[in-house]
């Protein structure tokens, strides 16, 4: 195609407008527009960069309270962490091309989120991931998940930030549409974080970073669309990254951030050097001018479409002031970055591009981005499961918790996490595979706690519940380090919103994590949508993905030496469940994997009670600070049993747990999933008490530490089942090495 390119019916079509977004566009223009400015519009208006589907409803997230700088609007967002400093974090998605390509897609996934955070003006500390593939044995999925793993230690190790922690899940509706949530963490001082609104007309426009590359064309619409059989030809919409550019890149822009000469800033993310520029200017209320002869271009013959809407990576856009581009420019070139004055600041509300001495596109800003389409889809309410009928007992509690502990939901991540450098930068605390991760603020002695969260199953049994679980699992995760959480960002990952029954998963889903965060004090700073993930099959029907609101949470520890773990510290000590409810089975991972139950079969989710939830987080905190708990781990899937057996695992300290006759529903009690639980061991279990019935959470002893095995004594119902150590871990390790092979690592 070229601008010459006639615009009909079947070109706008493959530009994602339907015919009445393309009466928008004539209306815009007062005019039919030209293949460039088609291209902008299709871009702008899709799902990835427009929001039109979710946004009205976005905006029931609680997104202020006093430790929030910048909410939700900007690159990332910002909160205060104290003595004048700020972190600065994000969640993205980059789903449909790692499924197309899953190395780059998953590399360039992790450069544009740490693009997000280090354009606003912070150093990244820390990288996570939230990753969900389809079912083990499927023909494509060794490929996929070797191909993401790689991608994403591939790229975060070579910049030099440390990935520690994420979380991994195995679903068949992921089949024909894997996830892959990728967010950063960076620290700023709160008087030098950065904005990507333009003014001062007149003020140059500055391109810095890689040259511009025909790769990513289109990506974003590809990014808003379904996939289909054909899913394999949109290769080249994937982009292909460079960690060591995007090193280059992030100290060449702190460098110079460390001065007063920079305006606005924004990366160039989805939709390339469009969206940039038509963020930057019309965040600012300004007009933009760009002479796309002088774009930085890697390839011969580059058109102004192909420049305008390639996703090249490593790439910033920034508005200086008037005097400061040979300073700028020295600093970029130092780093052997490419730096290029491509245009200026207009007052004109408009983005006017030229080529070869002529106008090829003249577009208002105000239809591409305020005005751009925003849709009340129709959605209809997910109905409940019908309540689990019949009894449901274990007939081996033992030898159920080794099938769950090796199970691909809950085995081991190490054949993941050893594959990326977590301990680069010298601040992690807390490796993978407790509860939350833990870094240090360098040169300091305060700690941010990171946690990725979300529970799929539960969303689409009921999404309601499952949205505020997300958010509840979060905020108990930073708080089982001793935490106090802060704030979130989202990525909502879901299927077609053109469906109503996808739509409405999406709106409980927001509703449910609204009130959670409003109730919590744990606001939504920032975040991504993803539609749109599913694959149709040959008779045109849509598969979706579970209904998939991944939660990224970030929270503050005054002193990270006093941060909990959850290994047991020494034999001898007694373990006791904080808890408000038990028993309940519905939607758990032993209905699923052991009774062979699951979806609308499975019962309702577990509902959460959220003050109960805040009560428990805040008890837990206090006693982390004051030293009266020995080990914290929050009680998630596989319930009490598979909360006891990780602290075992994670010592190499046994437990024995009784199981009185009176207690009513064993299995319930030690398999259900029901929420605001943590498991803690103490020396002082008269203090804990104490402290417990303050607050007005239940305290149960459980068991006491010691011996080389998980005992549960089921007393007066006949002996002990136990495991040892060694055949858990066996279970627990054995899973991903038997999946990948050997050879996984070289894949």
């Amino acid at each position: 195609m070229t601008d010459a390119t006639a615009i009909t019916p079947e070109v706008v079509a493959q530009h994602g407008l339907s015919p009445e977004e393309y009466e928008r566009v004539l209306h815009a223009l007062g005019r039919e527009p030209n293949l460039t400015e088609l291209g902008i519009f299709s871009v702008m208006w899709s799902e990835h960069c427009s929001y039109k589907s979710s946004r009205l409803h976005l905006k029931k997230l609680p997104t202020k309270g006093p430790q929030v700088i910048c909410g939700p609007g900007e690159n990332a967002g910002v909160i205060d962490i104290g003595d004048g400093q700020a972190a600065i974090f994000k969640m993205e998605s980059h789903n449909h091309p790692s499924y197309i390509e899953p190395y780059q897609g998953a590399a360039t996934g992790v450069g544009g989120i740490l693009r997000d955070v280090f354009t606003m003006g912070a150093r990244p500390v820390a990288n996570m991931n939230a990753l969900r593939f389809g079912r083990p044995d499927h023909p494509k999925m060794r490929h996929l998940i070797a191909g993401v793993v790689h991608g994403i230690g591939g790229y975060g190790n070579c910049v030099g930030v440390p990935t520690v922690g994420g979380e991994t899940n195995f679903h068949a509706a992921y089949d024909g549409n894997i996830l892959v949530n990728a967010m950063t963490v960076g620290v700023a001082d709160t008087d030098k974080i950065f904005y990507s609104a333009a003014s001062g007309v007149g003020n140059p426009i500055v391109y810095v970073g890689s040259k511009t590359g025909r790769d990513g064309i289109h990506g974003a619409t590809m990014a808003s669309a379904d996939f289909d059989e054909d899913s394999e030809e949109k290769r080249p919409t994937v982009q292909v990254g460079d960690p060591f550019t995007e090193k280059l890149l992030i100290e060449a822009c702190l460098e110079l951030m460390a001065s007063d000469a920079i305006v606005a800033i924004q990366d160039m993310g989805a939709a390339g050097l469009t969206s940039s520029s038509v963020e930057m200017a019309s965040k600012g209320g300004v007009g933009i001018e760009l002479d796309m002869n002088k774009v930085p271009q890697r390839e011969v013959g580059m058109t102004p479409y192909e420049m305008m809407l390639s996703e090249s990576q490593e790439r910033m856009l920034m508005v200086l002031k008037p005097g400061r581009e040979d300073f700028a420019e020295a600093i970029f070139r130092k780093w052997e970055l490419d730096f290029a004055v491509i245009g200026t600041v207009t007052d004109t509300g408009r983005m006017v591009l030229t080529f070869n001495g002529e106008t090829v596109c003249d577009i208002p800003l105000g239809p591409l981005a305020d005005e751009a389409p925003l849709y009340d889809r129709p959605w209809v309410k997910t109905e409940a499961p019908a309540p689990l009928s019949g009894t449901f007992e274990s007939k081996d509690i033992a030898g159920d918790l080794v099938k769950l502990m090796g199970s691909a939901d809950l085995a081991s991540r190490r054949w993941i996490w050893e594959q990326y450098d977590h301990m680069v930068g010298a601040d992690t605390v807390q490796r993978p595979g407790g509860d939350a991760a833990v870094v240090r603020v360098h040169g300091t002695q305060k700690g941010l706690a990171i946690s990725t969260d979300c529970t799929p199953r539960y969303c689409y049994a009921d999404p309601f519940e499952g949205g505020k679980q997300a958010i509840a699992e979060c905020y108990r995760n930073i708080s089982a380090v001793g935490a106090l959480p802060l704030a979130t960002t989202d990525c909502m990952n879901f299927g077609n919103p053109q469906r109503p029954e996808i739509m409405g998963q999406f709106v409980g889903c927001i509703e449910g994590m609204a009130e959670a965060c409003a109730t919590l004090d744990f606001p939504i700073v920032s975040g991504n949508v993803s539609l749109y993930n599913e694959t149709k099959g040959e008779d045109g029907t849509g598969s979706a993905i579970l209904p998939t609101p991944a939660i990224g949470g970030v929270g503050l520890l005054a002193d990270w030496s006093k941060s909990a773990t959850i290994a047991f510290k020494a034999e001898g000590e007694e373990v006791f469940l904080l808890c408000h409810s038990h028993s309940h089975l519905g939607q758990s991972l032993w209905l699923r994997e052991i009774a062979g139950l699951e979806g609308r079969n499975a019962g309702p989710a577990p509902s959460v009670d959220l003050k109960a939830e805040k009560a428990a987080g805040e008890l837990v905190r206090g006693l982390i600070n004051d030293d009266l708990v020995t080990a914290v781990h929050d009680c998630s899937d596989g319930g009490v049993a598979v909360a006891v057996a990780e602290m075992a695992l994670a010592s190499n300290i046994g437990v024995t747990v009784p199981v009185v006759a009176e207690a009513p529903a064993p299995t319930g009690l030690l398999f259900g999933e029901d929420q605001g639980r943590y498991i803690v061991t103490t020396t002082d279990p008269e203090a804990l008490r104490q402290r417990a019935e303050a607050a007005g959470v239940n305290c149960i002893a459980i068991g006491v530490t010691g011996g080389d095995a998980v005992a549960f004594d089921l007393v007066g119902r006949g002996g002990v089942s136990s495991v040892t150590l060694a055949d858990l871990r066996r279970a627990h390790e054995g899973f991903f090495p038997a999946l990948m092979g050997a050879d996984a690592a070289l894949a």
